[in-house]
């Protein structure tokens, strides 16, 4: 896989913008990271790595927060800035898709109408704090919901932060079996971390060329 690697300049520091080119496109996905790992989790990796050669342009946005070593993310409103100053760098003619993976999802939520997406992809979307955290379980459902363009959501069925039985029947979503908030899936689960890896892509590579189609 060969990326490029442009900063970006945002009122709280520098972003990074990691950008995997289609030859000929016919669509871009934007992409933020989580709270926790950065551009490098495997799931936005594995799309990075495989949809440029389906006609996708993937584009991964670094925060400035990440960039600058830090172990705890910024505050919402700062990752919306870091968000749309990397997207208005974004030297693009196809439609575009906005998305992210946990924290990045509520980032994409709440700008993608803004911004012009044509749609919106949830991975692991972080719909309520898990139990264990102690913190109150307000549900983060309406910001999924008012998104204002069609919205997919990827969610792993042992998701911490809300299992794909908690999300209404309107919701667009695809189950990743056995996977938890990252993804990941036990050794002995029924399909391989690779076999899940490649079943987030072809969800994700059918649903935005529905979108662009």
């Amino acid at each position: 896989m060969t990326t490029s690697v442009r900063t970006i300049s945002t009122p709280y520091g520098d972003a990074r913008l990691h950008t995997d080119r289609s030859r000929h496109p016919v669509a871009s996905l934007v992409l933020g990271h989580g709270a926790g790992r950065g551009v490098e989790s495997a799931d936005l990796v594995a799309l990075a790595r495989v949809l440029p050669g389906l006609g996708i342009s993937v584009y991964r946005i670094e925060q400035p927060w990440h960039v600058a070593g830090k172990k705890v993310a910024s505050r919402p409103e700062m990752l919306d800035v870091g968000t749309i100053a990397c997207v208005n760098g974004i030297r693009a003619r196809t439609p575009m898709v906005l998305g992210g993976r946990s924290a990045g999802a509520r980032v994409a939520c709440r700008l993608a109408k803004q911004l012009g997406a044509v749609g919106c992809l949830a991975l692991s979307f972080p719909l309520q704090p898990p139990r264990r955290s102690g913190r109150p379980a307000k549900s983060r459902l309406p910001e999924l919901l008012g998104a204002g363009v069609p919205v997919f959501v990827v969610q792993g069925e042992r998701d911490a932060f809300g299992g794909p039985d908690a999300f209404p029947e309107s919701v667009e979503l695809t189950v990743v079996p056995g996977a938890d908030h990252s993804l990941r899936v036990p050794r002995r689960a029924a399909l391989t971390q690779d076999e899940t890896h490649a079943l987030v892509v072809e969800a994700v590579v059918e649903w935005v060329t529905a979108r662009v189609g």
